[in-house]
């Protein structure tokens, strides 16, 4: 170990001499990464390649009191620090430049409890890890829709996909978690221990502590589910989504159905001629009895005259892990998202005009279908207030080189305030990049003063500020 040069938590920087340093790693089970370290570079790389920061040490956490060390040693130096679990964000919080991070992506433990429908699971695991040990019992998790994703930033930040309508988003099934607050303790919360903090965290993102245990309910859903895609050019693109909006006014909590507009990538049952050329697709997934599944779908599949319609009996594992190849790690990614709750025709023009202006093969703009069990639940029951949206649109540009960053970030923008008029006001935490910060108030609407209390009783320094920050001083300003 070496001297190290950390970045203060409210500014400047400080040494920690390597005897303080080899202290710490001396109460751990897991291990400390210097940038001279081997595995310091794959530790601090996160899903999207344009965050590209150097933490000044990232403690490898193997466990809860690695995790309750580590905030300790920090809060007495005064460091900056940030927590990962997937590294997934789209904003990259989980890295912070200087600081220390504290790396929770060797916590991957999943244990179910069949009898009582219940999963334990530790920070670290991914969408894959939850699905695989869960559907070993025919049972499952609400998530989303990638696999690689981190279940612990999911279900902070809200947690939705194929399931959601029919069983409520992630943390409406959270049943209780375990919290190491900035004081180094470590708290269990639920419904009735620490319920203020319960509520908190249940969408109010990573701003109250590191949670290092997650207890779920879980729900009998089988292996296998009605899912695929149907493909529309996009020439009846406008007609397609009046058709798809009207079919989703009867349907019941078990089918989602997502659209996807973007230039197509060379799936094996697509004719070559279409390869490159803009589509719409319509993702569909019936969570219930096929047979009823096949007549539930009926109506969207009728729509138009698709290019292809490879709607059929597939494991829900499969399924979860279907769009990971276009997902995967590596690409430099920028998301702007907005709430919508219908899909009017102004707003189908906006969309169908962006599409006609991609700046590149990855951009795409999704609309995720929400609504059901999610919506019915009170805005105030928890910290995630938007359930009256029945649409989520993620602009998502994606893109390789670094010259590209402008005119992709620049489209996304773009589209983002075309569609604003439209608008519910809301906005997912999960899909807000690094920049846009001024949201965060508006993001939680009537329950933000809320989440300002409970961060002021439970983080008054603002100890985790890398998130999209609620901070202890803000004040309330009314629409």
């Amino acid at each position: 170990m070496l001297d190290a040069t950390i970045v203060k938590f409210d500014s400047g920087t400080t040494t920690v001499n390597a005897a303080e340093i080899e202290a710490l790693e001396a109460r751990l089970r897991g291990t400390i990464l210097e940038p001279d370290n081997a595995a310091y570079d794959e530790a601090r790389s996160v899903w999207n390649a344009m965050i590209d920061r150097r933490p000044g040490l990232i403690v490898r956490c193997a466990g809860v009191s690695d995790v309750i060390q580590t905030v300790r040693f920090a809060r007495e130096h005064g460091l900056l620090v940030s927590v990962r679990g997937g590294g997934h964000n789209i904003a990259g919080n989980a890295v912070c430049d200087g600081g220390v991070l504290i790396d929770l992506s060797q916590m991957r433990s999943v244990r179910v409890d069949p009898s009582i429908q219940r999963a334990w699971v530790e920070p670290g695991a991914l969408l894959a890890d939850v699905d695989k040990e869960t559907q070993s019992f025919a049972m499952a998790l609400p998530t989303g829709i990638n696999s690689t994703t981190g279940i612990a930033g999911l279900t902070l930040g809200g947690g939705f996909g194929w399931l959601t309508r029919k069983y409520g988003l992630t943390l409406d099934n959270l049943m209780a978690a375990d919290v190491v607050t900035a004081d180094g303790e470590l708290l269990r919360t639920s419904l009735t221990e620490a319920s203020d903090l319960f509520w908190a965290i249940r969408g109010g993102g990573g701003n109250f502590g590191v949670v290092t245990g997650f207890e779920f309910q879980l729900h009998q859903v089988g292996r296998q589910v009605l899912s695929g895609l149907v493909v529309h050019p996009f020439a009846e693109a406008a007609s397609v989504l009046k058709e798809y909006r009207k079919a989703l006014e009867s349907a019941p909590d078990e089918l989602t159905c997502w659209v996807v507009m973007r230039q197509a990538p060379p799936l094996p049952f697509l004719p070559a001629e279409w390869h490159g050329k803009e589509i719409l697709v319509l993702a569909m997934c019936y969570c219930g009895d096929l047979d009823e599944g096949e007549r539930a779908t009926a109506q969207l599949r009728s729509i138009g005259t698709p290019i292809a319609d490879v709607v059929g009996e597939n494991t829900l594992v499969g399924w979860q892990q279907a769009f990971d190849p276009l997902l995967a790690p590596g690409a430099r990614n920028y998301w702007k998202s907005h709430d919508f709750i219908e899909l009017s025709d102004g707003l189908i023009d906006v969309l169908i005009d962006a599409i006609r202006r991609l700046p590149g093969p990855e951009c795409e703009v999704f609309v995720g279908h929400v609504g059901g069990a999610s919506g019915r639940i009170a805005p105030d029951a928890t910290a995630f207030p938007q359930r009256s949206s029945h649409y989520v649109m993620n602009v998502h540009a994606r893109w390789r080189e670094i010259r590209m960053d402008r005119p992709c970030i620049d489209w996304a923008r773009g589209l983002f305030e075309d569609t604003k008029p439209y608008a519910a006001g809301t906005a997912y935490i999960n899909f807000m990049p690094e920049d846009e910060t001024e949201r965060v108030e508006a993001a939680y609407g009537s329950n933000f003063q809320r989440l300002v209390e409970v961060k002021r009783k439970y983080d008054p320094t603002n100890f985790f500020r890398m998130n999209q920050n609620i901070r202890p001083t803000a004040e309330f300003r009314a629409a």
